[in-house]
This record gives structure tokens, C-alpha cells and sequence, in this order.
């Protein structure tokens, strides 16, 4: 086995571990939990120290025979992009169970159902941004919709139920377009080069134009609904709702990126041409949903539906770097998948501190919250800034590569999408003005701030988002390499700036 395959089948063998512990054992649950995704994420630490920095070709590779009968293989390998989206998945699990230690205590099953569907959800996050086998990549892009299902319908709030079948009908009819597209590539590869699934391979096919366009949409509307891109968006505010914060942080901070890492994966991979043809489209998508994003999230009462409003602002700006086909649109939009990962991760942690302190998520009931939980207010605020792109943490350096790499082709559209920075001003600094300043509203003056556990869990995000915000080289470096070579073979250069008239 491959360092990567030992990484991703650990959660499992700790979930068959965690089905011995007795239910009622709750602490022993937790803390075993917490301990093997600790280790999981040493181990990508680990990976990633071994990682080749300067090559774009995949690594800790693994390829078996699974299903000969159609050349269905378990091939699994990393580049620079997977590599960094496994290792913010790696790393946020831990936090995450740290952070939100009660969160499965009032769930409708125990609390080690709980743990296991975690650890299950870790293992196929892994497995989605390693799979090189086009049909292996789909069995983990449907079976995360198992986990995350339950985690939502079973331990969430409000209308919990609802928003768990929403979420899966929009999941399942994307995964259904998509099949239909990989069955048409499957058709074309065994009558060109012989039936396979290795996207190598599939790679070098040669397809028609209007055949390459029908399957070009089936993968892109798949991908689209998951990121969300506008106006495939709808689930996404209800299930933000309804989930816990920790199932938030993973549904937004990792799950939703396998959405734009499959646009630049497989739509632009497999189907350049079609990539071409439809950039304009998708370009215009990315900016209304910028703008889109950030309007909704600005009349927000909700503090999970304005960190959700957001994020269709956020994904707006990563499919608008991915699509404008330059390398620095690339890297940033790349960047910017981590970035939105963490920064995310701690509104959606303190933002669940704070409801369940106050026992509301209505932003107006938490005046004055600087002057009495001084510590949460300040992690909430370094985190709102970082979601505005402040210059100086994480966000700022994604956000300006994709906003210049998008000028330097689609010049309307960067200007465009740099309203989207105003507007961030306001959807959240109003908040901010709201929760943490002003006087203190009656029912807030004997909140407690955050204690050892919290502080422990919030600070390793924190600490990411102000070193990215100041030295985003260690990133950058892993995922420039294959930037660069998806934008050679999609067929594109880089615009030569001009000087003068």
C-alpha cells in the first residue's frame, strides 16, 4: 500500500474500532475519535513534508485491478491541488471534534453513530481528491452524501429533516447528470482507445464538439450544484441552517470544494474544448453569484445563513479563477479553496459557541459581546476579517490572484467582481458592529468566554489564517506546478501585458 491509501482507509479501521466501545462510554467515543483523526493528520503532515514540490505529476501513486470485467481500477494519486484539499480535510477534522465536544450528546442516535459517520465522512473526503479512476472518483462523490445526510437529519436543528432531503435530491440528480456524461466517455474511450476510467487516459481522447459540450454540462451542473454556484445554490443556505457547526465547517470548509476541484479535475481535463466554449457562460455564473452572494448575506438576521451567503460569494470567486484560464486565476482560485476552508471553519466554531451560549442565532442578540467574552469576540472578528479578505490574513492574497489573473483576460468581469469586496465590507462589519460592539443586550451579561477546549480548538485556525495572510509561499508552491499545467493543456497562455498604447 501507498502512504495516501494508508491514510485514507485509517478512519475506517478506527470506525470498526469505535463500534467496540460500549454507547454509553461517551467520553471514551470521544476522546478515541479525536486521537486516530489526530493521527490521521499527522500522517498528511507527514505526506506532505514527502511531497515532490516541483513536479506536476501525480504521487503516492496506487493502481489494483477492482472490477476487470470494465477495466475499473482503484488508482489513487496526489498532485499539488490534492494534496492541500487533503490535507485541509485532514487537519479540520480533528478541530472540529475538539471544538464541538457536546455536539452529538441530543442527536437522534448516540453519540458514537455520531463519530463513526465522521470518520467514514473523512475516509471518503480522502478519497475524492485522490481517485484517478473516473468511475472510483463517482463512487466516493455519492457516497458522501450517506454520511453527511444522517449527520444533517439526525443531530441537526429546526427543520433538520427537510433540509437533509433537500440537500440529497439536489446531490443525487447532479450525481445522475454526471453518471450519464461518464457512461458517454466510457462509450468513446472503447471505441477509440479501449473501454477505461483512467483519467490519463480519458484524457487524450478526441471527441466532437457537440457531444463534447453535452458531456462537459453533465459534470459541470454535478459540480456546480455541489461548490454551490448560483443557481444551483438553493440547498446550501438550508442545510447551513440545519446542521450542527461541526457538520457546517465540514459541509462548506471540504465538501463543497470537491465541487471546483472537479471543474478543474475533470470539466477542463477531459473536455478543454467545451471548457472554451462554455467560459463565458460560467464566468458571468461566477460573477452574479458573487454579487448575489453578498447582497443576500448583507440582509441576513441568522448568523448561519449569513456565514452561508457568504460562501456562494466565496465560490463565486473560485470558479471565476478557475475559469479565466490563467495561471494566476488558477493558483488563486486553488489558494483560495484553503483559505475559505479555514477561515471558514472558525465563523461556523465561534458562531456555534455563541448560539449556544445565548441560545439564539439571531446576530441582533449579541450586542456587546467584546466586553463580556472578549476572547470569542476577538476569534470571531479576526475570522470576519479574513472572510473580507483583509490584507494581512489568509484570504486577501487568494482573492487579489484570482481578481488579477481574471483581469488580465475578462477585464469586465474582475471589475465586476470586485464589488464583491465592497459589499464583503458590509455583510460583515454590520454584524460585526451588531454582536460584538454597542451596549450589551439583556441576556448577554454573564456569557462565559471560551475555555481551555475551545481556545486549544480555535487556535491552530487562527494561527493558519494570519501565517497565509503573510506567507502563503508553502502553498502556493505545492499547487503552482499543476496550476500551471492544467492552463497548458486546456490549450491556453497566459495574456502578454501590454505597455503603452
Amino acid at each position: 500500500m501507498s502512504l495516501l491509501t494508508i491514510i485514507g482507509i485509517l478512519p475506517l479501521i478506527s470506525a470498526g474500532l469505535l463500534a467496540l466501545i460500549p454507547t454509553k462510554n461517551n467520553e471514551l467515543i470521544k476522546r478515541s475519535t479525536f486521537l486516530a483523526t489526530l493521527f490521521v493528520a499527522i500522517a498528511s503532515i507527514f505526506m506532505a513534508f514527502r511531497f515532490d514540490k516541483n513536479s506536476d505529476q501525480l504521487q503516492f501513486t496506487q493502481n489494483n485491478s477492482w472490477i476487470s470485467a470494465f477495466n475499473i481500477n482503484f488508482s489513487l494519486g496526489i498532485d499539488g491541488i490534492s494534496l492541500v484539499l487533503i490535507l485541509l480535510s485532514t487537519i479540520l477534522v480533528p478541530i472540529v471534534i475538539l471544538a464541538t465536544w457536546h455536539e452529538s450528546d441530543n442527536g437522534r442516535w448516540s453519540s458514537k453513530v455520531f463519530y463513526i459517520l465522521l470518520l467514514v465522512l473523512e475516509s471518503l473526503m480522502i478519497g475524492v481528491f485522490a481517485a484517478n479512476d473516473l468511475f472510483l472518483f463517482y463512487v466516493f462523490f455519492e457516497a458522501m452524501l450517506i454520511p453527511i445526510y444522517f449527520l444533517i437529519g439526525g443531530y441537526g436543528t429546526g427543520d433538520k429533516s427537510a433540509a437533509a432531503i433537500k440537500f440529497l435530491l439536489y446531490s443525487l440528480f447532479g450525481g445522475l447528470l454526471m453518471l450519464a456524461s461518464i457512461i458517454g466517455v466510457y462509450i468513446i474511450s472503447s471505441n477509440q482507445i479501449g473501454a477505461t476510467f483512467d483519467l490519463t487516459q480519458l484524457a487524450t481522447l478526441e471527441i466532437d464538439n457537440q457531444t463534447e459540450n453535452f458531456l462537459f454540462l453533465g459534470f459541470f451542473i454535478a459540480f456546480a450544484i455541489k461548490a454551490p454556484l448560483w443557481p444551483f445554490h438553493t440547498w446550501l443556505p438550508d442545510a447551513a441552517k440545519a446542521a450542527t457547526p461541526g457538520t457546517s465547517v465540514l459541509l462548506l470548509g471540504v465538501l463543497d470544494k470537491v465541487g471546483t476541484y472537479g471543474m478543474i479535475r475533470f470539466c477542463i481535463q477531459l473536455f478543454p474544448d467545451a471548457s472554451k466554449t462554455f467560459t463565458p457562460l460560467i464566468i458571468t455564473l461566477a460573477v452574479i453569484s458573487i454579487i448575489y452572494g453578498a447582497f443576500m448575506a448583507i440582509g441576513q438576521r441568522d448568523i448561519k445563513g449569513l456565514i452561508a451567503f457568504t460562501s456562494i460569494s466565496h465560490f463565486g470567486f473560485i470558479t471565476m479563477g478557475i475559469f479565466a484560464m490563467t495561471t494566476q486565476g488558477m493558483s488563486g482560485a486553488n489558494l483560495y479553496m484553503v483559505n475559505h476552508g479555514f477561515s471558514t471553519a472558525a465563523l461556523f466554531l465561534i458562531a456555534g459557541w455563541m448560539i449556544t451560549r445565548r441560545g439564539s442565532s439571531t446576530i441582533s442578540d449579541f450586542g456587546g459581546l467584546q466586553r463580556v467574552t472578549p476572547v470569542m469576540a476577538w476569534s470571531f472578528f479576526i475570522a470576519g476579517m479574513s472572510s473580507l479578505a483583509l490584507p494581512g490574513l489568509s484570504s486577501f492574497v487568494s482573492e487579489f490572484l484570482v481578481l488579477v489573473g481574471t483581469y488580465t483576460r475578462y477585464p469586465v468581469a474582475a471589475v465586476i467582481g470586485t464589488l464583491g469586496i465592497v459589499l464583503a465590507a458590509l455583510y460583515i462589519l454590520i454584524p460585526v458592529q451588531k454582536a460584538l460592539h454597542g451596549p450589551i443586550t439583556g441576556g448577554n451579561e454573564n456569557l462565559k468566554d471560551l475555555n481551555l477546549r475551545e481556545k486549544i480548538a480555535i487556535s491552530p485556525v487562527i494561527l493558519v489564517i494570519v501565517f497565509m495572510g503573510f506567507y502563503p509561499k508553502p502553498v502556493l508552491d505545492l499547487i503552482n506546478p499543476t496550476s500551471e499545467k492544467v492552463v497548458v493543456n486546456a490549450g491556453f497562455s497566459d495574456p502578454i501585458a501590454k505597455v503603452g498604447k
